[in-house]
């Protein structure tokens, strides 16, 4: 009979158990890392430097303009204005963290705001229908980028660069670059982005809602590992029987639904189809993902970095407006952070990928 080994004893061929030899001395000691160290690891600089970088602007400004900065107001307007910010980066969070760029979700934005103002000024389409119509757009719209990148093999960055062009062109061909206004965008439709609660609209409720969603999604769930996995390393994944392809048109998909959802609700916001709404968004979006990549996960896309991100670049602009600087001030905060996180990133994933080679 061939002996069987279990933990803590070996059986022989006769049926008598052989315990283990006894250990001499105290058992080992637990090699876990106390309380303490914990702590400093998780308020490291490398983890959550933005938000150090944050606490820096906020005192800046507030000895810059300590009139008008540091009060509850301020507070209130850094969040209402860039709620929609944050929406737009969390619709491209996803695909990003499957390695796959999604540049059409600005101009998707823009179709799904004119599509559901036209249906309701013009067509006199109920809210809820139109509503339900514009976001089955932006859905659509996401399912030929993932069509055009999975099916078709063609790179995500110069296709959905093309898609969004496409989409520009649609929009002003519909609209002749004049923006769609009618009453009726100011009854219920309204109610969907300009209603707030103590001074905070809705749409920082929205965000976080859909902030919460894609964190548990990321950090919590199968497909959020396999899509981490998909982006680090997509031949290993495949290898290790994750479906690729399918959690990168899901995730175009997805990117195509949340940017179409933010749609409405900037249209709603501005009680009007504008057909240039959504462009202004596409440069603090990507800056706040890939700012948002160097916080907390080393590297990966995540919810909650991305919310860091948008409140620190949401910060630095309105300190800017507020201190009176030039306009081109604000652009080009944005872009220097912007070229700051992609090199942080990209170190922080060399480095990472070094550390598991090395084990």
């Amino acid at each position: 009979m061939t002996p069987t080994t279990v933990p803590g004893a070996v059986t022989e061929p006769g049926g008598r158990a052989e315990s283990p030899p006894a250990q001499a001395g105290p058992p080992p000691a637990q090699t876990g890392s106390p309380p303490a160290q914990g702590l400093v690891h998780d308020l490291a600089f490398d983890r959550i430097g933005a938000v150090y970088v944050w606490l820096g602007i906020v005192v800046l400004f507030s000895l810059w303009v300590p009139e008008t900065f540091p009060n509850l107001a301020t507070a209130k307007q850094i969040l209402n204005a860039n709620a929609i910010t944050a929406l737009a980066a969390l619709s491209i969070t996803i695909p990003l963290a499957a390695r796959v760029f999604d540049l059409s979700f600005a101009f998707v934005m823009t179709l799904t705001g004119v599509v559901v103002a036209h249906l309701i000024a013009k067509d006199g389409v109920p809210v809820v229908p139109a509503i339900a119509l514009a976001l089955g757009v932006g859905v659509g719209v996401g399912v030929i980028n993932a069509v055009v990148v999975v099916v078709m093999r063609i790179d995500s960055f110069i296709a959905t660069l093309a898609t969004g062009s496409l989409i520009a062109a649609l929009i002003t061909m519909v609209t002749n670059e004049v923006p769609i206004t009618d009453a009726k965008l100011g009854d219920t439709f309204a109610t969907i982005g300009q209603t707030s609660i103590d001074g905070v609209t809705l749409a920082v409720v929205y965000c976080a809602a859909v902030a919460v969603a894609i964190w548990y999604l990321l950090e919590h769930t199968a497909t959020g590992r396999r899509l981490y996995a998909t982006g680090f390393n997509p031949d290993a994944a495949r290898l290790a029987g994750v479906r690729v392809d399918r959690l990168r048109f899901l995730s175009l998909v997805v990117s195509g639904g949340l940017a179409g959802a933010t749609g409405i609700i900037l249209a709603s916001t501005l009680g009007s189809g504008s057909p240039t709404a959504g462009t202004p968004y596409l440069l603090p979006a990507f800056a706040a993902a890939f700012l948002g990549a160097t916080q907390l996960k080393h590297g990966r896309f995540n919810a909650g970095g991305t919310l860091i991100a948008v409140l620190l670049l949401g910060t630095g602009v309105t300190g800017l407006a507020l201190a009176n600087a030039p306009q081109w001030a604000g652009d080009m905060f944005v872009g220097v952070v912007l070229i700051a996180s992609l090199a942080l990133t990209g170190l922080q994933r060399r480095t990472t990928a070094g550390r598991r080679g090395a084990g």
